[in-house]
């Protein structure tokens, strides 16, 4: 779950002597112009003059930063979180990794990094960490992340919306897989690169100097080799260690209903998207499909524990289903059509983060579900890749969409033989699977049960008045989560925010530490002695924090983090079989690593909420975003904590921070 949490859309950049600082989560795609020549509409999204792995080669590599650096930021993430008796013992086993075994780990992880060139220090250990994890996917890892309505409602309908997604999907695959989707770039002067007259230059730029000349423009190409998984992939569970599996010959959908498993070719022999009439009109069977919901719905299995699961699968090969299995692994993705309509705003996001276990295949790359009503959302698997590659493919969709949609209301469905056309699945099973299938919904139904959603609407400001004052909205809005859970629970907690690093070739994410020591000291005063400082002394400290949130947001995009680094230390050290550094096992540990307030942000066109379970039994998670006149959160939490009580903290620490910059002192 630790990386989803790349699910931002903050993006700022500023030369700072050389790489550019780079802050995202899940860049959003900003405007282009787009070369539509030669372009077949029903066929490619658009045809981009660069093609889209040109900078790939070029990209720079991910820093291993110096080890002093490293406990230097480690200690002052930990300063807010101990007592002086506690950070003085976790002072000292710093100094002794830093000069003693921490050392040789850091001088065996750079030169392993330079026999490596190809790819970054921590992609590889990060994939293992995701793909070695043995608990469910479902709450633990696997996010979501809504879609706005269409805007023209009457293409909500489920038919219609689930048809068009379709045929987007679709687009995006084939302009992406003929190189011709635009790369993505972050333009800091989009007037002097993100023209026609450069993408013609840059592209006669040969790849193993295309960064270098994008970067001469102030423009700052991204990793995109998350992007190879995106269609045709799976996670296989395995025991020990699960498997990805992608198979691009893969020409069909999987559609679920009802916990029923249905396929249809959407793309032909020739490798065209086939008429959109007929995918409109086999969506149209399965939805009219009076099969009854299966007894032993074998999608539950994939919200196992991953051993669990790994052995059944096995047990299901051997009964005789192992192409069934192979054709759900290499679908293009899955489509789940739910018969609910959306009642609320936690029905929406339960549907969407976990649903009822049955009518989801939760090991797919990603999944779009779609209600009676129309309420749609990109469901992830986490392992092979984060949430900005998720996010680039949903606001593709919903540009495409709801601008150049393929069917319309009151479209006829194509006379075409659907009952042949569509294949739904059915699988062999015996007593043993049954049972194993009985206990995963069981096991399913207790986990779900346990999980609360409550959300905020905070009205009375936004990042138009943050940045009037010279705030940053992200600081604002993370010292807001600080004060709330001060105000509830009277103490300071480890905080987990997200940055991409994906400025760097295979890059993935770093950890900004939002709880800090500007943030308890102005947290305290804001919400234990608001009558003790004045306006100007509170608006300082805001601007205190500030500063050093934007910090720490420079550090973690230029790959200056902290965590990634440790990471990979402590994961070389268990590759060798060495013990465990003693640094890791400071008793002082927990209260780093155990993030009580796990965040991630996220603003889109495209996406209306995005929502992900706590990471940790008796903690928040938190999606927000930051609108320019308003501030909304997404919050979920277990038994442990009250949401509704943290929603309502936050809010209140929200007006008083609003309050003091009017200029009005608390009440």
């Amino acid at each position: 779950m630790a990386s989803l949490l790349s699910v931002q859309c903050v993006v700022s950049l500023r030369r700072s002597g050389g790489l550019a600082h780079l802050r995202t989560s899940a860049l959003g795609v900003s405007k282009r112009n787009y070369s539509k020549k030669e372009a077949s509409p029903s066929e490619y999204l658009h045809q981009s003059v660069v093609p889209s792995m040109h900078y790939q080669k070029s990209l720079p590599r991910l820093p291993i930063p110096k080890l002093e650096d490293t406990m230097r930021r480690y200690l002052a993430a930990q300063r807010p979180l101990l007592d002086d008796d506690q950070f003085r013992t976790t002072e000292k086993l710093a100094q002794d990794f830093q000069s003693g075994v921490g050392k040789q780990l850091h001088e065996e992880l750079v030169a392993q990094d330079k026999r490596n060139k190809h790819t970054s220090y921590i992609s590889g250990p990060w994939s293992d960490m995701y793909l070695s994890a043995r608990d469910s996917v479902v709450l633990n890892f696997n996010p979501f992340m809504s879609f706005n309505p269409d805007p023209n409602t009457e293409y909500n309908n489920q038919l219609v919306r689930a048809t068009n997604m379709v045929c987007s999907a679709v687009r995006f695959m084939k302009t992406l897989r003929a190189g011709l989707l635009e790369p993505e770039v972050f333009h800091l002067n989009p007037a002097k690169s993100d023209t026609d007259g450069f993408k013609r230059f840059i592209r006669w730029v040969p790849s193993s100097l295309s960064w270098y000349g994008a970067y001469m423009m102030n423009a700052y190409p991204l990793d995109m080799s998350q992007y190879f998984r995106l269609f045709n992939s799976t996670r296989i569970p395995k025991c020990g260690r699960d498997e990805l599996f992608t198979n691009e010959k893969g020409r069909h959908l999987l559609v679920m209903r009802k916990g029923n498993m249905y396929m249809f070719d959407i793309v032909d022999r020739d490798g065209n998207l086939v008429k959109p009439a007929e995918i409109q009109s086999h969506l149209q069977y399965i939805l009219s499909d009076p099969t009854p919901a299966p007894a032993f719905p074998i999608g539950v299995l994939t919200s196992e524990n991953r051993d669990v699961w790994a052995g059944l699968r096995e047990k299901l090969i051997a009964a005789g289903n192992a192409e069934k299995l192979n054709r759900v692994d290499s679908a293009i993705f899955c489509l789940s059509l739910d018969d609910d309509s959306v009642q609320d705003h936690s029905h929406l996001c339960r549907n969407m983060l976990h649903g009822d276990g049955c009518n989801r295949w939760y090991d797919k790359s990603f999944s779009i579900i779609l209600t009676k009503d129309g309420q749609a959302a990109a469901h992830l698997e986490h392992s092979w890749g984060d949430g900005r590659t998720m996010l680039r493919f949903q606001n593709e969709i919903f540009k495409d969409t709801t601008e150049q949609p393929l069917v319309h209301p009151g479209s006829v469905a194509a006379a075409v033989d659907s009952a042949s056309a569509v294949r739904r699945l059915e699988f062999r099973l015996d007593s043993e699977l049954e049972n194993g299938i009985k206990t995963a919904k069981e096991n399913f139904d207790s986990a779900v049960s346990k999980l609360t959603i409550d959300a905020l609407e905070f009205k009375k400001g936004g990042k138009k008045q943050l940045k009037k004052s010279k705030l940053s909205p992200d600081a604002i809005a993370q010292l807001a989560f600080q004060m709330g859970f001060l105000r509830q629970y009277g103490e300071t907690v480890a905080t987990y925010e997200s940055c991409s690093t994906a400025a760097f070739k295979h890059g993935r994410t770093e950890t900004i530490r939002p709880a800090t020591s500007f943030t308890k000291q102005c947290s305290h005063a804001f919400v234990c002695q608001p009558g003790q400082h004045s306006v100007e002394q509170l608006q300082a400290m805001l601007h205190e924090c500030s500063k050093y949130h934007g910090q720490l947001i420079k550090e973690a995009a230029m790959g200056h983090g902290f965590d990634r680094h440790l990471f990979a230390l402590r994961y070389l050290a268990n590759s060798k079989g060495q013990p465990l550094p003693r640094l890791y096992t400071d008793p002082a540990t927990p209260s780093m690593s155990k993030y009580i307030l796990a965040t991630s942000t996220l603003t889109s066109p495209a996406v209306s909420y995005m929502g992900f379970a706590p990471v940790v039994p008796d903690g928040f998670g938190i999606g927000y975003a930051v609108h320019n006149d308003w501030i909304g959160c997404n919050v979920s939490s277990y038994l442990a904590r009250n949401v509704h009580e943290f929603v309502q903290c936050v809010h209140k620490s929200l007006e008083d921070i609003f309050t003091v910059l009017e200029g009005n002192s608390l009440s």
